[in-house]
């Protein structure tokens, strides 16, 4: 690695391009080639979690081929539709290092782990084993936020924090000796929330920013955190009332520490009753590794665990679901609980098997806290479907939907369109072209042109595989 960061510089004229590989006018499947005459670096590798067969980012353009040539992989953050295939590049024949913050590392080899787990429980066949994610990790490269390294002869690495989940990252791009700056926000929250700080928005340089647009669209306005907050009260205290039982889908980091920690302050307070909170899927080994990075959460927090010693994730209010055999103890308990559990779009995971058991009562509640993408079980729900084709033991079984099905909205870690905007205001310095991407085709191209006629600036969202040079 060190001689390829050492090779000698390739004279004559220099560019950068970018080339869009996955989740452009989409969300998921992630992947951007940086380019330039020297050097190739591939930024974010996921999969598409609403298609069925996980569909994967186009590597068999000839830019990224073969993936021996790439010089560093650069990953914002570990949700799986920005990391779950990179352990498959090493199976491949890439053979490199992968820059990303030491939440990250972790955060991503238990949720790869888990894919596979998955893909076994479903059938499929995962596009990599075990073996690849031990490589993966042994590649690993941890960056602290505001480290700065060489990653390729003429490319130099800085992380900010992106606000999202736990190790985010803005990954921010110094070409050549000031030649380019360019910055990947990867998925991103503007605003102060339970657990982060707000993206950061000042670099010493800023040429282009790639920004996500999940909720970019012209009516996308989320309620503030305390508005959120009131609203899980709200669902929880009625279902509560009424004896009956609150399923919560939530992605195992991010969303799930955020609803523990308000579900944690209302028990305590005593705003809510004491009822048992189960934790079921990755979501306890996600929370542990929360507590062992308080540096990365924000600062009112860190003075709670560190000077008050006051740890809500280590409160006895919370439970873990250890085996199959407890799981199918509170699915046929009659008294009142509340469960996260995984599968946050309820594609897959724990979260389908408290669906079976308390789907057809009217006393339970079912409560969105996630952005539920279109083709998902859980966006077909929250269309007011009312009977799913599910399959039990391999047998295909027809669940009616009779529970309330509740949305608690502004629990997300995406930016909404106030926040985007108030964002590329806030930049400092001001970049002359702004691309976008990770939104449904039309967020993508109304945040384009808004952002265009706002701040007078370039912008563009590219398709999938379209090439941009960008100096």
């Amino acid at each position: 690695m060190g001689r390829r960061l050492a090779r000698p510089r390739i004279e004559g004229e220099s560019w950068v391009r970018m080339t869009a590989l996955g989740g452009y006018r989409e969300v998921g499947r992630s992947a951007t080639l940086l380019s330039t005459r020297e050097s190739k670096i591939l930024i974010d590798c996921g999969v598409d979690p609403s298609d069925k067969e996980g569909a994967t980012p186009y590597f068999n353009a000839p830019e990224i081929q073969p993936l021996e040539n790439l010089d560093a992989v650069v990953i914002t953050h570990a949700h799986l539709d920005h990391c779950a295939l990179l352990p498959a590049l090493y199976k491949y024949g890439y053979d490199g290092p992968i820059y990303c913050t030491p939440p990250t590392r972790d955060l991503m080899s238990l949720m790869q782990l888990d894919y596979i787990k998955v893909s076994f429980g479903e059938g499929k066949r995962a596009p990599y084993e075990s073996s690849h994610v031990r490589e993966m990790v042994a590649h690993c490269i941890p960056l602290k936020y505001g480290e700065t390294t060489d990653i390729a002869p003429d490319i130099r690495l800085t992380f900010q924090n992106a606000g999202h989940i736990l190790g985010s990252a803005v990954c921010h791009f110094h070409i050549g000796d000031g030649l380019y700056n360019v910055a990947f926000t990867g998925d991103m929250k503007f605003e102060r929330t339970w657990l982060f700080n707000p993206t950061a928005n000042k670099f010493p340089r800023l040429e282009t920013l790639v920004i996500e647009s999940t909720y970019g669209g012209y009516r996308d306005m989320q309620p503030s955190r305390a508005d959120a907050g009131n609203a899980l009260k709200a669902v929880v205290e009625r279902t509560l009332s009424r004896q009956g039982k609150v399923l919560i889908p939530v992605f195992a980091v991010g969303r799930s520490q955020e609803v523990m920690l308000v579900l944690e302050e209302l028990m305590r307070t005593g705003k809510l009753p004491n009822v048992p909170v189960y934790l079921d899927g990755m979501i306890w080994e996600a929370t542990a590794i929360h507590t062992a990075y308080p540096e990365y959460l924000n600062s009112q927090l860190r003075t709670q665990i560190f000077q008050m010693g006051q740890n809500p994730f280590l409160s006895p209010v919370f439970k873990r679901v250890e085996t199959s055999e407890m799981r199918e103890r509170i699915c046929n308990d009659i008294e009142p609980c509340i469960v996260l559990a995984t599968g946050g779009m309820m594609n897959g995971g724990p979260v389908l098997e408290y669906l079976k058991s308390w789907a057809d009562d009217p006393k339970n509640s079912l409560v969105f806290v996630g952005y539920q993408a279109e083709g998902t079980l859980g966006n077909k729900i929250q269309k007011g479907w009312n009977e799913l084709q599910l399959s039990e033991r391999g047998k295909p079984i027809s669940v009616k939907i009779k529970l309330n099905v509740e949305n608690a909205e502004g629990f997300s870690g995406h930016s909404d369109r106030r926040q985007l905007m108030a964002y590329i205001a806030s930049l400092d310095p001001k970049p002359e072209r702004i691309i976008i991407g990770h939104g449904d085709e039309h967020k993508c191209s109304d945040l384009a042109s808004s952002i265009y006629k706002k701040f007078n600036v370039e912008t563009r969202a590219p398709m999938n595989l379209e090439t941009i040079r960008m100096k």
